[in-house]
């Protein structure tokens, strides 16, 4: 741990990306920094990079890669012509191996502050003065009063915990231990089908568990387009997901080493036996340790931080970024980009953020991603608007890759022809929404698009015949009847 320093010109609390990033753009602005993060890793030892690097999404990342190559070669590589005999899984070198990627992550950050001369410290950071951060360093417990000119928070979010379902982490679990199972759970049923459920649910089922999702809502992915949340949903029931929309848990206990869930839909009041649950209902702040009550911090109803569209809360020179706040949804490469502005702000700088063009994307596969408006939406407020789609089907990349599933959604202004949203469905979709993010964020048309010459073959092309389906002009799809 760095040695802390009598006065900084930024201190910044918590290191995930939002964090990190806005230490480093801060040093790379001439701000001498500290960066206060309390996460310790299997080995008691400073982990930089916040729940996404050691337990969130770089996690499920790597597992969901391991479980995806297991069920090629378990279920479609004789399709390929090659046959395998005794595959098995070695559960605990798919855990072994996301750790490493975890450490090294997380090295590559403290190399990336030591080289920027950034001040790292080990420690539970606390606002408790305008300009003051007390400190209770991990190992030692040491406690000292850190000052400065301006403060960032950027102490991220957790798991909810839902009174129906306490979590003991070996039987009803959360979703950072669903990352670090030692066995695959022949019955595996998860509270809430949203992005995180949907995840894990996609990791554990191709690693044979039966996975069951609990769903509250009656609707499937409600913040995505309508059309490609209807698809989605087929295709993963097709996978073998369970999925129980309008079911809302009332219990969970443990019995005999099970699991009894009892939950209520619209039928009445239903019970399962599992041998484990996993709780993935959503994400909340983590702003009960954050600051005295002397401060007065300004908390909304749900315990995020208020901030306004600079990111600066109530208290003067303190900023607020990342998971903490409800400026923009809960996204790692929102909260980077809020580290970055809150840096430049601090520095003199003004570059504001767009927050109508943030892209989302769901790690599952086939992936999901989409930036801008939903067509729903859009016939909800009485827009006139044009849909181009191009299925993967018709593609010839995808063809060849096997990766035939879902679609390309185009949504433009009818008069103007500006892109309004773009819906992705299939394979590398995550990656196919940038170019869509740049061509609304530069106001272009799907013309502009239509006019971009895209390599054939290529998924990418898929971009180019949504944009070419718009006034029926897809090269590749048969003319409408």
């Amino acid at each position: 741990m760095t040695k802390p320093q009598q006065k900084y010109d930024v201190i910044i609390i918590g290191a995930g990306p939002a964090g990190y990033v806005a230490a480093i753009r801060c040093a790379q602005l001439g701000l001498k920094t500290a960066c206060i993060d309390n996460w310790s890793n299997k080995k008691k030892q400073s982990s930089l990079g916040g729940t996404f690097v050691n337990a969130g999404c770089i996690s499920s990342m790597a597992l969901l890669e391991s479980s995806k190559i297991y069920n090629l070669l378990n279920h479609d590589i004789a399709f390929h012509g090659i046959s395998l005999e005794n595959l098995h899984i070695d559960l605990k070198q798919m855990i072994n191996r996301k750790d490493s990627i975890i450490n090294a992550l997380s090295e590559h950050i403290a190399m990336l502050f030591a080289r920027n001369n950034i001040d790292c410290i080990h420690a539970q950071g606390k606002l408790i003065a305008p300009g003051q951060v007390e400190i209770i360093e991990i190992n030692s417990q040491k406690q000292s009063i850190l000052t400065t000119d301006h403060i960032v928070l950027a102490t991220g979010s957790r798991p909810i915990e839902l009174p129906c379902a306490s979590i003991d982490n070996k039987f009803i679990i959360d979703s950072t231990q669903a990352l670090n199972l030692k066995k695959t759970a022949k019955k595996l049923g998860i509270i809430g089908a949203g992005i995180i459920g949907l995840e894990l649910a996609g990791i554990w089922n191709r690693l044979g568990s039966e996975v069951i999702l609990l769903e509250a809502q009656e609707f499937f992915l409600t913040a995505t387009d309508e059309q490609i949340a209807e698809q989605a949903y087929q295709i993963f029931n097709q996978q073998g997901f369970d999925i129980r929309l309008g079911s809302r848990v009332i219990s969970a206990k443990i019995v005999n080493k099970k699991v009894i869930v009892e939950y209520q839909d619209s039928e009445g009041t239903h019970s399962i036996k599992l041998e484990q649950l996993i709780v993935a209902s959503g994400r909340q702040a983590n702003t009960d340790k954050l600051a005295t009550e002397e401060v007065e911090l300004l908390l909304d109803e749900n315990g995020f931080v208020y901030v306004d569209e600079n990111c600066c809360t109530t208290i003067p020179s303190v900023y607020a970024i990342g998971d903490l706040t409800t400026l923009g949804p809960m996204l790692a490469h929102k909260g980077l980009e809020e580290g970055i502005f809150v840096a430049e702000k601090i520095a003199g700088q003004n570059n504001p953020i767009n927050y109508d063009i943030i892209p989302s994307v769901i790690y599952t596969s086939p992936e999901i991603a989409w930036v801008g408006q939903s067509e729903q939406a859009l016939k909800a407020v009485g827009e006139n608007y044009k849909v181009g789609i191009f299925p993967f089907t018709a593609s010839a990349r995808a063809q060849a890759a096997g990766k035939t599933e879902g679609l390309v959604k185009i949504i433009t202004h009818a008069e103007s022809d500006v892109i309004l949203g773009v819906h992705i469905l299939g394979e590398q979709a995550s990656e196919l929404i940038a170019e869509a993010v740049l061509a609304m964020e530069f106001s272009a048309s799907a013309e502009d698009l239509a006019r971009t010459i895209h390599a054939h073959p290529s998924i990418s092309e898929a971009l180019h015949e949504a944009a070419l389906a718009l006034d029926s002009r897809a090269l590749h799809l048969p003319p409408e009847n």
